[in-house]
C-alpha cells in the first residue's frame, strides 16, 4: 500500500528512486534548479546510458548549470506550460509529492507526499505512469541552452539589452512567425545562418551575419541572437 512521506523522507526516497533507475527515470517537477546531489545523481544516470526525461515549468538554472546539462546525452528536457504536478518515477517506485525539483523546497519547505511501487500498488502505479507519460507527450521538448534563458526574458519586442531598433531575439521572430522556437532553429540552422559547435550549441554563420544576424553573447538574460525584424525563410 502507499506509504506516507515528509519532508524528509520524500527528499530520502527521491535520491533512492534516482539511484535505483535502470531502465528509464522521469521527473515533473514546475520548479527546475538542481543542488549537487542530484546533479551527481544524473550525471550518473548519463554515464550508465539511463533515459532520463525532466519536464518543467520554469527554469532557474543558472549559466554553468546550462553548461553541465548540455553536457548529459541521455537526458532530455521538455517545457510543460501550466505545470503544477510533482511527480518522480522509474521503472518500479512514483512519488507524488508537493515537493518541487527545487533546492529551497527541498531544504526549506513542510513537504508531503506518498511513495507508490508498482509490485504493491499496480494500479495505481499504472495510473500515474500514464498521466506522467500524456504530460510528456503535452510537452514541447527543447535541449536547454542559453538561447531559451533569453528567451524567457523580458525583453522589449523590437530592441535588445544595448538598444538596436529593428531585430528581434529568436524567441520574438519565432512568435512572429507563428512557430516553435525550436522550430525557427532548426530553420536557420538549414539556411546556413547558424550552425552547430562541437558543444552541440549554436553559432553564427557568416551568412548569417551578413543577412543581420548578430549574437549577443552577455546581457542580463544571458546569450542570445537578434535577427532582421523582416526575415523570411523559404523552407517556412
Amino acid at each position: 500500500m502507499p506509504r506516507f512521506l515528509n519532508t524528509s523522507a520524500t527528499n530520502y526516497f527521491l535520491e533512492e528512486l534516482i539511484k535505483t533507475a535502470k531502465d528509464r527515470l522521469i521527473l515533473i517537477s514546475p520548479f527546475l534548479k538542481l543542488n549537487d546531489r542530484i546533479k551527481e545523481l544524473l550525471a550518473d544516470k548519463d554515464r550508465l546510458k539511463i533515459d532520463v526525461r525532466i519536464v518543467y515549468g520554469k527554469s532557474e538554472l543558472q549559466p554553468e548549470e546550462i553548461h553541465w546539462l548540455q553536457g548529459l546525452s541521455y537526458v532530455r528536457t521538455s517545457f510543460c506550460r501550466n505545470l503544477h504536478a510533482k511527480c518522480y518515477l522509474n521503472e518500479e517506485t512514483c512519488i507524488i509529492t508537493s515537493l518541487n525539483l527545487y533546492e529551497f523546497s527541498q531544504v526549506n519547505n513542510n513537504e508531503m507526499g506518498v511513495l507508490l511501487t508498482r509490485e504493491d500498488d499496480a494500479a495505481v502505479y499504472r495510473d500515474a505512469y500514464e498521466e506522467a507519460l500524456r504530460i510528456i507527450r503535452i510537452s514541447d521538448e527543447v535541449r536547454i541552452s542559453l538561447e531559451r534563458v533569453a528567451a524567457e526574458g523580458d525583453e522589449a519586442e523590437n530592441t535588445d539589452a544595448d538598444g538596436r531598433q529593428g531585430k528581434l531575439t529568436t524567441s520574438r521572430l519565432a512568435k512572429k512567425l507563428g512557430i516553435k522556437t525550436d522550430a525557427l532553429l532548426a530553420a536557420l540552422t538549414d539556411a546556413g545562418y547558424l550552425a552547430h559547435s562541437d558543444g552541440g550549441k549554436h553559432t553564427l554563420t557568416d551568412r548569417g551575419a551578413a543577412i543581420g544576424g548578430e549574437f549577443v553573447p552577455k546581457s542580463r538574460f544571458g546569450a542570445y541572437f537578434l535577427w532582421p525584424d523582416g526575415l523570411t525563410l523559404p523552407s517556412l
